[in-house]
């Protein structure tokens, strides 16, 4: 249980953007040629501007860590069968979260239209203990980092397409079926 006391350890650090830029976010799809095993099959959702270079959580990598066994004092969450995704590589004893709202609150970064990315451990337990509280909200340990210039280059390398970030894409229901589909027609993350 080493892993559900690095998810309880408050979340740091805060995520801003960059110089007050506008977050950018892509989403990108390994292809075969990736051999990393921490991102063969993989969709990250990349995100620049919140440091030096792009980070990202991979979006379709559920861990077998139902959310209701890291906060058993929410209750309600008994009834969810939401699990903890496994955001990358980078930074495993770290928890960040993507959720869906109208307007940004206080200490999260707008992503795309209505998807925000946050790391603050108050904020998440507010999201937590909606009425219901995992719709339009994932959570994940871990994240993804390149060096500067390392991710374009890979990009240009052919190890990732990239895809436009929107909110059907990083919420679907189904993380694990790949997307695009091999027979070319989109399917979900």
């Amino acid at each position: 249980m080493v892993l559900l006391a690095a998810l309880l350890v408050p979340v740091s650090p805060r995520l801003y953007s960059a110089a007050g830029k506008p977050l950018t976010a892509i989403l990108i799809v390994a292809r075969s040629v990736v051999s990393d095993p921490n991102f063969a099959g993989s969709i990250v959702l990349v995100m620049n501007n919140i440091g030096p270079a792009p980070v990202g959580i991979i979006v379709n990598r559920p861990m077998p860590l139902a959310v209701a066994r890291v906060f058993p004092q929410l209750k309600r969450l008994a009834r969810a069968h939401a699990r903890v995704y496994y955001g990358g590589p980078v930074g495993f004893g770290r928890v960040w979260y993507l959720f869906r709202a109208r307007r940004a609150p206080a200490n999260a970064v707008p992503v795309c239209d209505g998807v925000y990315v946050g790391s603050d451990r108050k904020l998440l337990l507010r999201l937590l203990s909606r009425k219901h509280p995992m719709r339009g909200l994932r959570i994940f340990v871990g994240h993804a980092g390149w060096a500067p210039g390392q991710l374009q280059a890979e990009i240009e390398g052919g190890g990732w397409a990239p895809r436009r970030a929107d909110a059907e894409s990083i919420f679907h229901p189904k993380p694990l079926r790949p997307w695009p589909s091999p027979r070319g027609r989109k399917g979900g993350t």
